[in-house]
């Protein structure tokens, strides 16, 4: 039996447990079928029925919202050490059950099972790196001034809502709710509709682990009935979002009612650029990396190749040999490095940019087709002869499409890269060390990387500028947005107090 056939009967039985009773709600700890009955979740590798799906709205997320403020006061109050060996027991559950988050993931999301392996294993590391900082979390300065001791502390800000996206769920699930929990919130999670199973298999792992009733509750739905009721809620007094920039905007605009508290984690439009003094060869295996992989699934894919004249014609047929050579088939085989496009929507939005590219004047130089006709499969794809005024250099196409740019001088570089709507991420490649410190000080992003690819530090601050977001993810900024600060100041003497209406 082949590894593909092991992986295919291994998920049958994963899955089993679903086809009668579908993926419920979980609310205070019981299961909950949704208030407006089920929707159906799609696997987009044959376009196959997974199971059922709870379909919840308003009705479903007060009740979750309800019982993550009931659960609150106890999971805040309950002592450090005693959060931090539950946050612990999860990761030691996620890492026994992460075959099965990751043949789960691979299905209804189309990722590879190559990458997806490895996502269940991040999602452990999430939980245990911030459980070593629940006890720090509330930690504060002392600030004295001249008539007090002024001291600072952190409180955790209440029960929160997460809306994690389709393309990696079980990993940015975890990479939210994980610091949520160790600063001490209750959690309401809404999980993407398009890839709902993983959500599930979380709210259990965690309460198996110990998670006391409430502290996290789950509730499916679409976005403009359940994420909206979510945003808006007044028990709810934070909103962390992974997705897309117009739907950020729009949850900004919900929450502001109720003076909503918001973490935004938006699009990208992420230049890599490539001078012709870089390591050539590594610059090509990390500019192909970042595209192709996951899809092209992810917001920090480097989705616009930037090269310098002096070496554009050289990089790119090297690059068009090397996609054409991208193996795209079942997601479940560990020789798969592209998979399908996770919905017939979402591959109809991507499809459309091949025809796009054509009118703008592109040409499309490796694959811009469709593969099959049994799930949502195209070639990987790249456009060359292209400028940053097309709409395929503009627009976030989410899949693995690459658009090539030349540029002759740094300036010019510079000012393709900054001339876009978004912030998320760059990547330089350059042995020049002065002109590296010079290009990352004006490149417009949140986070860059030079002569690397994405290599993702805990600790290191997570996020994007203009369109690609509001706030930080990571180490102690992670702790910034699920807790309030909080000062006191302590008179250390009888200081002078002007007195009014004395006689």
């Amino acid at each position: 039996m082949s590894v593909l056939d092991e992986n295919i009967k291994k998920l049958e039985g994963y899955l089993a447990r679903f086809k009668d009773t579908g993926i419920l709600n979980r609310i205070a700890g019981q299961d909950v079928v949704g208030s407006q009955g089920a929707f159906q979740t799609i696997s987009p590798v044959d376009k196959s029925v997974i199971c059922d799906v709870a379909h919840g709205d308003a009705t479903d997320i007060d009740a979750a919202a309800s019982a993550a403020h009931d659960a609150f006061a106890a999971w805040r109050d309950m002592p450090a050490e005693e959060r931090k060996s539950i946050l612990i027991r999860i990761a030691d559950a996620i890492e026994a059950r992460a075959e099965e988050i990751a043949l789960c993931e691979c299905w209804d999301t189309g990722q590879a099972f190559k990458f997806m392996s490895k996502a269940a294993l991040r999602g452990a590391e999430n939980f245990r790196y911030f459980a070593d900082q629940v006890v720090q979390a509330r930690d504060g300065q002392h600030l004295k001034s001249p008539t007090l001791m002024n001291v600072t502390t952190r409180v955790p800000i209440g029960p929160v809502g997460v809306i994690t996206p389709w393309n990696t769920p079980f990993m940015l699930s975890t990479w939210k709710i994980a610091p949520a929990l160790a600063a001490g919130c209750t959690v309401v999670h809404k999980p993407a509709e398009a890839s709902p199973l993983t959500a599930r298999l979380l709210v259990e792992i965690a309460e198996e682990a110990g998670l006391p009733k409430g502290v996290l509750n789950t509730v499916n739905g679409f976005g403009e009935v359940a994420g909206k009721a979510l945003c808006e809620h007044p028990k709810i007094k934070a909103i962390a979002f992974v997705g897309e920039s117009r739907t950020g905007s729009l949850i900004t605009k919900q929450g502001a009612d109720t003076l909503k508290r918001n973490h935004l984690e938006l699009g990208g439009k992420n230049p890599v650029i490539v001078f012709d003094d870089a390591d050539l060869e590594r610059a090509l295996d990390a500019a192909i990396f970042m595209i192709y992989s996951i899809n092209g699934e992810r917001c920090t894919s480097s989705s616009r190749l930037l090269v310098q004249d002096t070496i554009q014609e050289a990089f790119e047929a090297k690059l068009i040999e090397r996609v054409n050579h991208i193996t795209v088939g079942h997601p479940l085989d560990p020789k798969t490095e592209v998979g399908p496009l996770v919905s017939q929507e979402h591959f109809d939005k991507v499809t459309s940019y091949f025809e796009i590219a054509k009118q703008d004047g592109a040409t499309i130089a490796a694959g811009g087709r469709a593969v099959g006709d049994e799930g949502y499969f195209i070639r990987p794809t790249l456009f060359t002869k292209a400028h940053n005024k097309m709409r395929i250099a503009q627009e976030e196409i989410f899949g693995p499409v690459l658009t090539s740019i030349a540029f002759s001088t740094e300036e010019e570089a510079l000012a393709i890269a900054n001339d876009t709507a978004y912030g998320l991420t760059g990547y330089v490649w350059t042995n020049d060390l002065t002109r590296a410190l010079r290009f990352t000080d004006k490149l417009e992003a949140g986070m860059i990387w030079v002569n690397s690819e994405n290599v993702r530090h805990l600790p290191t601050p997570f996020g994007g500028v203009k369109a690609s977001g509001i706030g930080r993810d990571g180490g102690d900024w992670s702790f910034e947005f699920y807790m309030e600060q909080k000062h006191i100041g302590f008179a250390t003497g009888q200081h002078k107090i002007t007195k009014l209406g004395a006689l």
